[in-house]
Order: structure tokens, then sequence, then C-alpha cells
């Protein structure tokens, strides 16, 4: 396909701005799908969490025909800890589209994958989306919009960005907020205006930077990226330019251009096109597909380094082995290290000393997207508590921070203060209004873990909290975990409920009636700061004697549940995290000094 009828546009966003709807909405506008075809929402979220938790997590690639253009979508994760995969797929953009909420404005997301932006100076054009709310305010949007591109140190000929305002939910955009709505037409037209077409010599040699990784059962590893010089040809001879320089032969067995959000084989891709491409068994983000006469291998993606670890190693427990597939050190790793082909932003080393893996990542939504996916497909294994990775400037050490956005209610206000200041958060923003408030922290990341589920907890569930990684800077002191000590089970058991009716005032409980457990399992929080030994299993005495009404009815309260985000960042650094497929267990680990990252 000729080049200047291709646009390559990238669509970044805050988490729940509005993203994955509005591609469904251009699909259909292109009439992809037939008046009576029955459409999934969210198209672009193939994946099971991501219909499950409503966000992005994985980087997808979608395309439609609008007149005589080609016009591929590039979805990008809105979510900072998936922001290896943002930096990496924006190179296969010519532009981007930038969603912002017309009732929050931009968030500390949109300021992290806009600044990724910028720094390719890919041209910008801003949708206000959702201006259908009864709270929408679409000029005050657009300012807010103005003021971070300023912030961000923004080039003249960005700041002059086009906008267009939407309703992603009901299918239409507007290029000014007193037209009439009726489809997405002008958002479309925008882009085949504003959008450049891409760069590059269809006569040079092939250079194709691999961007993302596919998988297909039939045909192993994909490489996608976009080609930005030659061309590419089916049972072609090619070189693969590794990242450290080397080079290795390889030939084109498939190559797949996407249309919607399937793959369709073609025997030819030019400058412009972003394809799949099926014959390498081992390739890695990062990587050209070049020509092995003339090879021109272009410079591998900069990844921002992660801030938070944690240690997985094989499940010890007294139910190890009951529950999943795999359950072998060598089994974990052999999943580590094929997770970190795809997902560059991830980094695995072996444990010191023992068996098991450090394992690096951006957030603790990456690492335990990551564990929730490796629990589904069978794996068993235990987690340490996430621990910031620290650095050495001299005789000064440092710490990652976050700048931490919640918006809250008035009356919350004094609590949520409080206990950010427990955990050495500064405050650099308050913007009060029709009684709600938004507090801008800068705060060490350390200070952030287990802190959303008591933030949850202190604003009765109508709170908002979003992060982004700010900086390094000086470690800020001991921040404590959590107050209380726990219950430890005593011996493996099943419980039951008169003893665990009896327990109810020493604490919180996690497990109900019938569960079994084993010895060491965390079985609830205790009241003090103490850990306490209990028998869950301990019967009432039986004997021939009974008499009417003196017995006590056994009332239960209702246990605690806790995410597997909760337990990660509720445990010490003696506990650990029992992941199996059909359980989440708390327990303290062996020799009570827990296994270190």
């Amino acid at each position: 396909m000729k080049e200047n009828k291709i646009r390559n546009v990238a669509i970044i966003a805050h988490v729940d701005h509005g993203k994955t709807t509005l591609v469904d909405q251009l699909f259909k506008h292109s009439g992809m799908f037939r008046e009576n075809q029955t459409v999934t929402e969210r198209l672009m979220d193939s994946i099971d969490l991501e219909r499950e938790r409503g966000i992005t997590i994985a980087s997808k690639n979608g395309s439609f025909h609008y007149l005589d253009f080609l016009i591929n979508i590039i979805d990008t994760p809105g979510h900072a800890d998936f922001g290896g995969q943002v930096e990496r797929v924006l190179k296969m953009a010519d532009g981007a589209l930038l969603l912002v909420d017309a009732q929050e404005g931009p968030m500390p997301q949109t300021y992290f994958v806009l600044k990724k932006a910028l720094v390719l100076r890919l041209p910008i054009i801003v949708v206000i989306n959702k201006i259908d709310k009864p709270t929408a305010r679409p000029d005050w949007a657009v300012n807010q919009v103005f003021d971070l591109f300023v912030r961000l140190n923004a080039p003249e000929d960005i700041l002059d960005f086009p906008v267009v305002y939407a309703s992603a939910r009901d299918g239409y955009a507007l290029n000014d907020i007193s037209d009439h709505p009726s489809s997405m037409e002008p958002l479309c037209q925008m882009i085949i205006t504003h959008i450049p077409q891409p760069g590059g010599s269809p006569d040079g040699p092939l250079q194709l930077l691999v961007s993302s990784i596919d998988y297909s059962p039939y045909l192993g590893r994909l490489g996608i990226g976009k080609i930005t010089s030659g061309t590419l040809n089916i049972n072609e001879d090619i070189a693969i330019a590794q990242r450290d320089g080397s080079l290795v032969p390889a030939r084109i067995t498939k190559i797949y251009r996407f249309e919607g959000n399937c793959k369709v084989a073609i025997d030819a891709a030019g400058v412009g096109e972003i394809v799949a491409v099926a014959g390498m068994d081992e390739i890695t983000v990062g990587v050209t597909y070049t020509d092995p006469e003339d090879p021109v291998p272009l410079p591998p993606v900069e990844i921002d380094p992660p801030t938070i670890s944690m240690s997985f190693i094989a499940n010890d427990s007294p139910f190890a082995g009951k529950e999943g597939r795999y359950v072998t050190s060598q089994q974990l790793g052999q999943r580590l290290h094929r997770e970190v082909l795809a997902d560059v932003a991830l980094v695995v080393e072996e444990l010191e000393g023992r068996s098991g893996f450090k394992v690096s990542g951006r957030g603790e939504l990456h690492l335990s997207i990551l564990i929730e996916r490796m629990r589904r497909e069978g794996y068993e294994l235990q987690v340490t508590r996430p621990r910031v990775i620290m650095r050495r400037d001299g005789e000064k050490l440092l710490e990652p921070y976050e700048e931490l956005t919640v918006d809250i209610e008035e009356q919350h206000m004094g609590a949520v203060i409080e206990q950010l200041g427990a955990r050495k958060g500064h405050i650099s923003e308050l913007h009060q209004e029709n009684g709600t408030a938004r507090l801008v922290y800068k705060i060490p990341t350390r200070g952030l873990l287990g802190f959303r589920s008591e933030f949850m907890t202190i604003t009765k569930g109508m709170g908002i909290m979003n992060y982004v990684f700010s900086e390094y800077g000086p470690h800020a002191g001991e921040i404590r975990n959590r107050k209380n000590g726990v219950l430890v089970v005593k011996e493996t058991c099943t419980t039951v409920a008169y003893a665990l009716f009896n327990l109810q005032e020493r604490g919180k409980l996690f497990c109900g009636p019938g569960i079994a457990v084993h010895v060491g399992q965390i079985l609830g929080e205790h009241c003090r700061e103490n850990d306490l030994v209990v028998n869950p299993a301990k019967g009432k005495k039986l004997t021939n004697m009974r008499a009417a009404g003196s017995d006590e009815n056994v009332v239960l309260n209702s246990t605690v549940e806790m995410s597997l985000e909760e337990c990660m960042s509720y445990i010490n650094d003696d506990e650990l995290v029992e992941i199996t497929p059909q359980a989440i267990r708390l327990r303290k680990a062996p020799g009570g000094k827990g296994a270190r990252a």
C-alpha cells in the first residue's frame, strides 16, 4: 500500500478515560461490521484480566479503512505500571490521539504517556471525551491540557494542537462543542488532516524495529513493528540485528497485516505498514529486521528502569503440589524468562544463596498482573513483600518518589492528610470545589505500598487515587507497614465455626468455616501488635447433658477478603503470599525470617 495513504495513530490516555470504547466507535463508523452483527464491547480488550478490571494491560494493534486510507490504531495501556509497553509501541506511531475526560481533566497517567509522546515529537490531537456527562467542563479541560503541554516544554508547533470533542459511549465527535452530534466523521477527518504520513525510503535497505511480540500456536512468536525503510516479502532471507549488535540470519515465513482486531496474511509489505512477521523462534523486543547485504540496525528503545522488586520462589507449604500443574523452581524460571522476551520493563535475576528469582518491575500492579496470569496458567508459587529499588549517589541513599493525586470529599480530607503524613508524603497542591478536594502529593514509593485499601476504607469507597513515578530523591527514613500482628494457624486442619466464633474477639478473620488451612498459615489479623498462634479446629466439648436455650448460637462476622495486590502489600518481611490456581493464602515464612529480595 502507498505510504501516503497510511496513518499510524497511537491512542494515549489515563485509565478509564475511554480509549477502548473510542476504538470500538471508529471501527463501527468505518463500516467494518454489518448492521445486524453482534459486536463485543471493548473489542481491543482481548485478555480476560482486561475485561474483568476494565483497564488495558497489553498494547494491541488494529486498523480500519476510511475513504481510501488505512488507519492503523495502536491501543496503549493507560497505567504507568505498564509504561514499558507505551515507550516501545509509540515507535510505531506517526501521531497520537490524547484522550482526556471532560470532567476530570488530565490525570497523572496522562502526564506520563504524553511525556513519552512528546519525546518522540509526535503530533498530538486532543480529544475531550465524555462531554455527555452532566458535570462535563470541556473548556476547562482544554485549558488544563494546554497547561500540561507547557509544563512538559512541548515545542511551539505541538502547542498549537487541534481539539475534537467526543462522546465515545454515544458514538459521536464534534469540531465545536456547539455542533449537532451525528457521527465519528470529524475525528476521522482530523486524523487524515493532522497526522502525517509515515516517512522512509521504499528503495532503501530493509528496516523494521520489533516493538511488540505476539504468539501463534502454529507459527510461534511473531514480531510486530513498523517498516521504516525498504520492503518485506514472504520467503525472503533477512538478518536480525540483536540488541548487542550481532547479526543472526533468518527467513520470513508469514507476514500479517492488521484488519480490525484480526490479522490477515499478505505476501509483501512496504514502508509505513505495521505488520506481524513469523519465522524467528527467539525474537525479542528491540531487535531490527534488516537487509543481510546492507544491515542498518535501528537504535533499541530506551526503557525506564524498574522501581519495585519481589522474590518469586517455589511453593514449599504443606499444600505444595496439590493445586497446580507447574510447581518446580525450574518451571517457574522458564516461565519468567519467557515473559522477559515480551516485556522489556521486567527484569529477572536468580536469588543469591537460595533457589528462586528476584523479579523487578514498574509497580505493584505490573507484578500482580504477571502473578495472576501465571496463576491462571496453572503455576504454584510464593512471593515476598514488594521492595523498592534503592540507588546510591556517592554517600547518599536515594529512593523512588511518586506524584500522587487523590480526589476525595472534603469531609475525608483530615484523615487522608494524616495517613499520608505518616507515610512521609509532602503536599504540593490543594484544590477545593463543590464539596470535593484534589490533593497532590510527592510521596516515597514505599509509602504507597498497602495504602490503597486504607484509602478506600477512609473515603468509604468514594475516593480516587492515581500516581505516577516522579524521580529518585533522598531516603525518607523508616515507614511502618503494619501495626498489628497476625493470627497464625497452629496445625494443618479444617476450620470449625465454633473455634472461629471464639477467635473473633481476637481480631479480624480472613477465612470462614470449612476451609482447609495449614500450619503457619495466617488466619487473620490480631487486635494487638504481637502474633498469636491459634487452633481454628477446636470443637465444642460434647456431653450428654443439654438444657434448652443455654447454648450460644454461633454467629460469625463476615471475613475480610483481600485481592492479590492487597495481600502483597499487607504482608511483612517475615511473611509470604502463597499463590495457587485455586487459592491465595498468607503464611509465615519458614524460619520466620522471610525470603528477602
